[in-house]
């Protein structure tokens, strides 16, 4: 048996990564937007297809989801969460495995009051120096069109689900 699944025979399966987040829409006269952010740091520094993202990020077994989502929407966007209702999307797989909880929440808001958070991470890598970089570089309404194109492929169905609300068709 190889090292990597006798470690797995004895310790069990490995549970998911989990996630949790907020798809802020709006309406404008002819169409629903969607506000996404492009995920900061220099490995998404030069893509736009697939490297943008709804506010999320993961927790851990003592934090609900909803709590998580509200949490991580203020430390991404260093706003509140806007008045409103959650409305539960269900889950999500990203192509790494991570499982992602969102609900949709209609809210308006403008990006350039925006104060992203920001993470740490040696850079270049195998340098030894810690760089800073913005969680989110940039926040954008977008159409759910061009959301498709943007967003990370496993976070897709969001939008298929948000449109699929009673009084978003």
């Amino acid at each position: 048996m190889a090292a990597s699944a006798d470690f797995a025979a004895q310790t069990g399966p490995v549970a998911p990564r989990r996630s949790a987040g907020l798809l802020l829409f709006r309406r404008t006269d002819s169409t629903i937007e969607v506000l996404l952010g492009h995920l900061g740091g220099p490995f998404w520094a030069r893509r736009e297809a697939g490297a943008w993202s709804i506010p999320k990020g993961e927790y851990s077994d003592d934090e609900t989801p909803e709590a998580a989502a509200r949490r991580e929407f203020r430390e991404e966007l260093g706003l509140p969460v806007p008045a409103g209702e959650l409305r539960p999307l269900g889950e999500v797989r990203q192509s790494g495995g991570k499982v992602v909880t969102a609900w949709a929440l209609e809210a308006d808001l403008d990006p350039s009051s925006i104060i992203p958070g920001t993470f740490e991470l040696e850079w270049p890598r195998g340098s030894g120096r810690i760089a800073r970089f913005p969680e989110l570089d940039r926040v954008e309404w977008c159409t759910v069109a061009s959301a498709r194109e943007r967003i990370v492929g496993g976070q897709r169905a969001l939008l298929d689900r948000l449109l699929e609300l009673p009084d978003t068709r």
